[in-house]
């Protein structure tokens, strides 16, 4: 198993919990997304992945692990509430979400499942998906947004500059500048203030 995740403490305790579960596993740790990538291949049987990585996106992370491994089913990991990533992680990839604030017994099951070619999913997250591939509307506008777009609204509501999130992205500030009006216009707002207020009201940063 590769464990992606940038802290010890928390590696430390997913480890244990695997270790006390399947006496014979072997977890490979790995501390950041430029880590991982190094070692992704298709020996592991599943990928425990931290959604909040610093540096690249999460969502950019997963999709390159998928890219690098196609075969290695991913079970992602955060403090996000579920309703506001879990479909993005999926649709990158992902083969089940889960909190870390999650009782232990879920993380085996979740783990067990994905393990026999299954998914992992709350039956919020399976009723969301179903409604979206049925073209159902009255989704909050964020999720209009493509991940691109949703990057970088996070960035901008976390207080980052243009250029800050051009270099944690890899692209241009001007190309940052097209995904910022593109957003704003989707979400039918004018300026970061109220897109600040509007992620931070809706737990996205």
């Amino acid at each position: 198993m590769l464990l992606v995740d940038d802290h010890a403490v928390v590696r430390r305790g997913i480890r244990a919990i695997f270790e006390d579960r399947f006496s014979a596993v072997e977890v490979v740790e790995a501390d950041t997304g430029d880590r991982a990538l190094e070692v992704i291949d298709e020996r592991f049987h599943v990928a425990v992945l931290d959604l909040s990585m610093p540096g690249r996106s999460g969502l950019d992370l997963l999709a390159e692990l998928k890219r690098r491994a196609p075969n290695v089913p991913v079970l992602v990991m955060s403090l996000h509430a579920e309703e506001q990533f879990a479909v993005r992680a999926l649709r990158a990839g992902a083969s089940g979400y889960l909190m870390k604030s999650a009782a232990p017994e879920l993380l085996i099951t979740a783990f067990e499942r994905i393990l026999r070619g299954g998914r992992y999913i709350s039956d919020a997250v399976a009723e969301r998906l179903a409604m979206q591939a049925g073209g159902g509307g009255g989704g909050a506008p964020h999720e209009r947004l493509s991940d691109r777009e949703f990057e970088v609204m996070r960035g901008i509501a976390g207080g980052e500059t243009a250029s800050e999130i051009a270099a944690r992205l890899h692209l241009s500030v001007k190309t940052i500048s097209t995904y910022r009006a593109r957003l704003l216009e989707k979400m039918a707002m004018a300026t970061n203030a109220e897109l600040t207020r509007y992620a931070i009201e809706n737990g996205l940063v």
